[in-house]
Parts: structure tokens; sequence; C-alpha cells
């Protein structure tokens, strides 16, 4: 017989909640904006989903009060970055709240309205236009537009899932 445990609504709290989303792995991105004082801000993201392909939009989860989601909101736009396989470092340091991390990080400024682009790490970049935005507990869903895909690399994407990061490997 299987061990099962069983947690009603109300006793499921945050720390199970991210353990069973961690057997959920997801592609890696750092999303990328302009804050009201001119410069980059930025911060790891795995909520992200396509909603629709006409017209091609997506939805980003942001944490709520987070200086990047500040930059979004007050400018309208932001930059998808989807990490390669060889990014773990720059996931990682995005996650960190590290307020250098620009510095050590090449990118340039969008080619359109939208953020930073992170050449060397991002395989493809979507440049958004914000659309609707959602509050959700200590999160907001910022659904936003495509307006321009810009491909820097061909390689492998990077994943995370079980609190690891990995690159996608064909079989």
């Amino acid at each position: 017989m299987t061990d099962h445990t069983m947690l009603s609504a109300e006793e499921a709290g945050p720390d199970d909640f991210r353990d069973m989303m961690s057997g959920f792995p997801s592609g890696v991105s750092v999303v990328t904006a302009v804050g009201p004082d001119g410069r980059p801000r930025g911060m790891t993201c795995s909520s992200v989903c396509s909603v629709s392909l006409a017209p091609p939009t997506i939805v980003v989860c942001l944490r709520y009060g987070s200086p990047t989601l500040e930059g979004v909101l007050g400018s309208g736009t932001f930059a998808l970055n989807l990490l390669h396989s060889g990014a773990e470092s720059v996931a990682v340091l995005f996650a960190s709240g590290d307020p250098g991390r620009f510095d050590t990080t090449p990118w340039h400024s969008s080619p359109t309205t939208g953020g930073p682009h992170l050449v060397r790490d991002a395989h493809s970049v979507a440049d958004c236009a914000v659309t609707l935005t959602q509050r959700v507990g200590d999160h907001v869903a910022v659904f936003a537009r495509t307006r321009q895909i810009t491909r820097h690399q061909r390689r492998a994407p990077l994943l995370y899932g079980l609190r690891e990061f990995r690159p996608w490997t064909v079989g």
C-alpha cells in the first residue's frame, strides 16, 4: 500500500504548495524592465505561460512590491528573456536581488519598447506591452502582448524543477 498524505485546502500552506510545484518543471526566464529612475530592473521568473496566439499574448507572475514589477507597471512594457542551458548562474543572480546584477551581466537596451535584453544568456527575448494586470495573493499576473521576438542564440533552454536547474536534453 502506498503512503499518501492528504491535506485539506485549509492545511496546505506555502511550503506544501512550493514542494508540490517543484515537481512541475518549467523554463527559466528573466523579466526585465526600466524603472522610473531610468535604471534597468530584472528578476528570475519561471511563472510564465502562453495565453493566446492571436494576438500573441503571455502572462508572467511577478512578486508584488518587487522593483521589477514597479518598472513593468510604470513603463507598461518589459522584456521576457528566455534563458539557455548555460545561464544557470544568471538565473541565480537575478533571483538573489543583488543590486549589481546588471553590472556583471551583458545586456543592451531593447531595440523596441521593452526591457533590457540579456544578450549572452537568453536564447530568445520577447518585447512585450502590458495589456492587463491582476493581483493574486503575493503576486501580480501581468498579461502582455508580444510585440517583437529576437533570437540571440540557438541553445537548449534552461529548466527548473525539484529545486534544481537542468538543461533540456533530447533523448
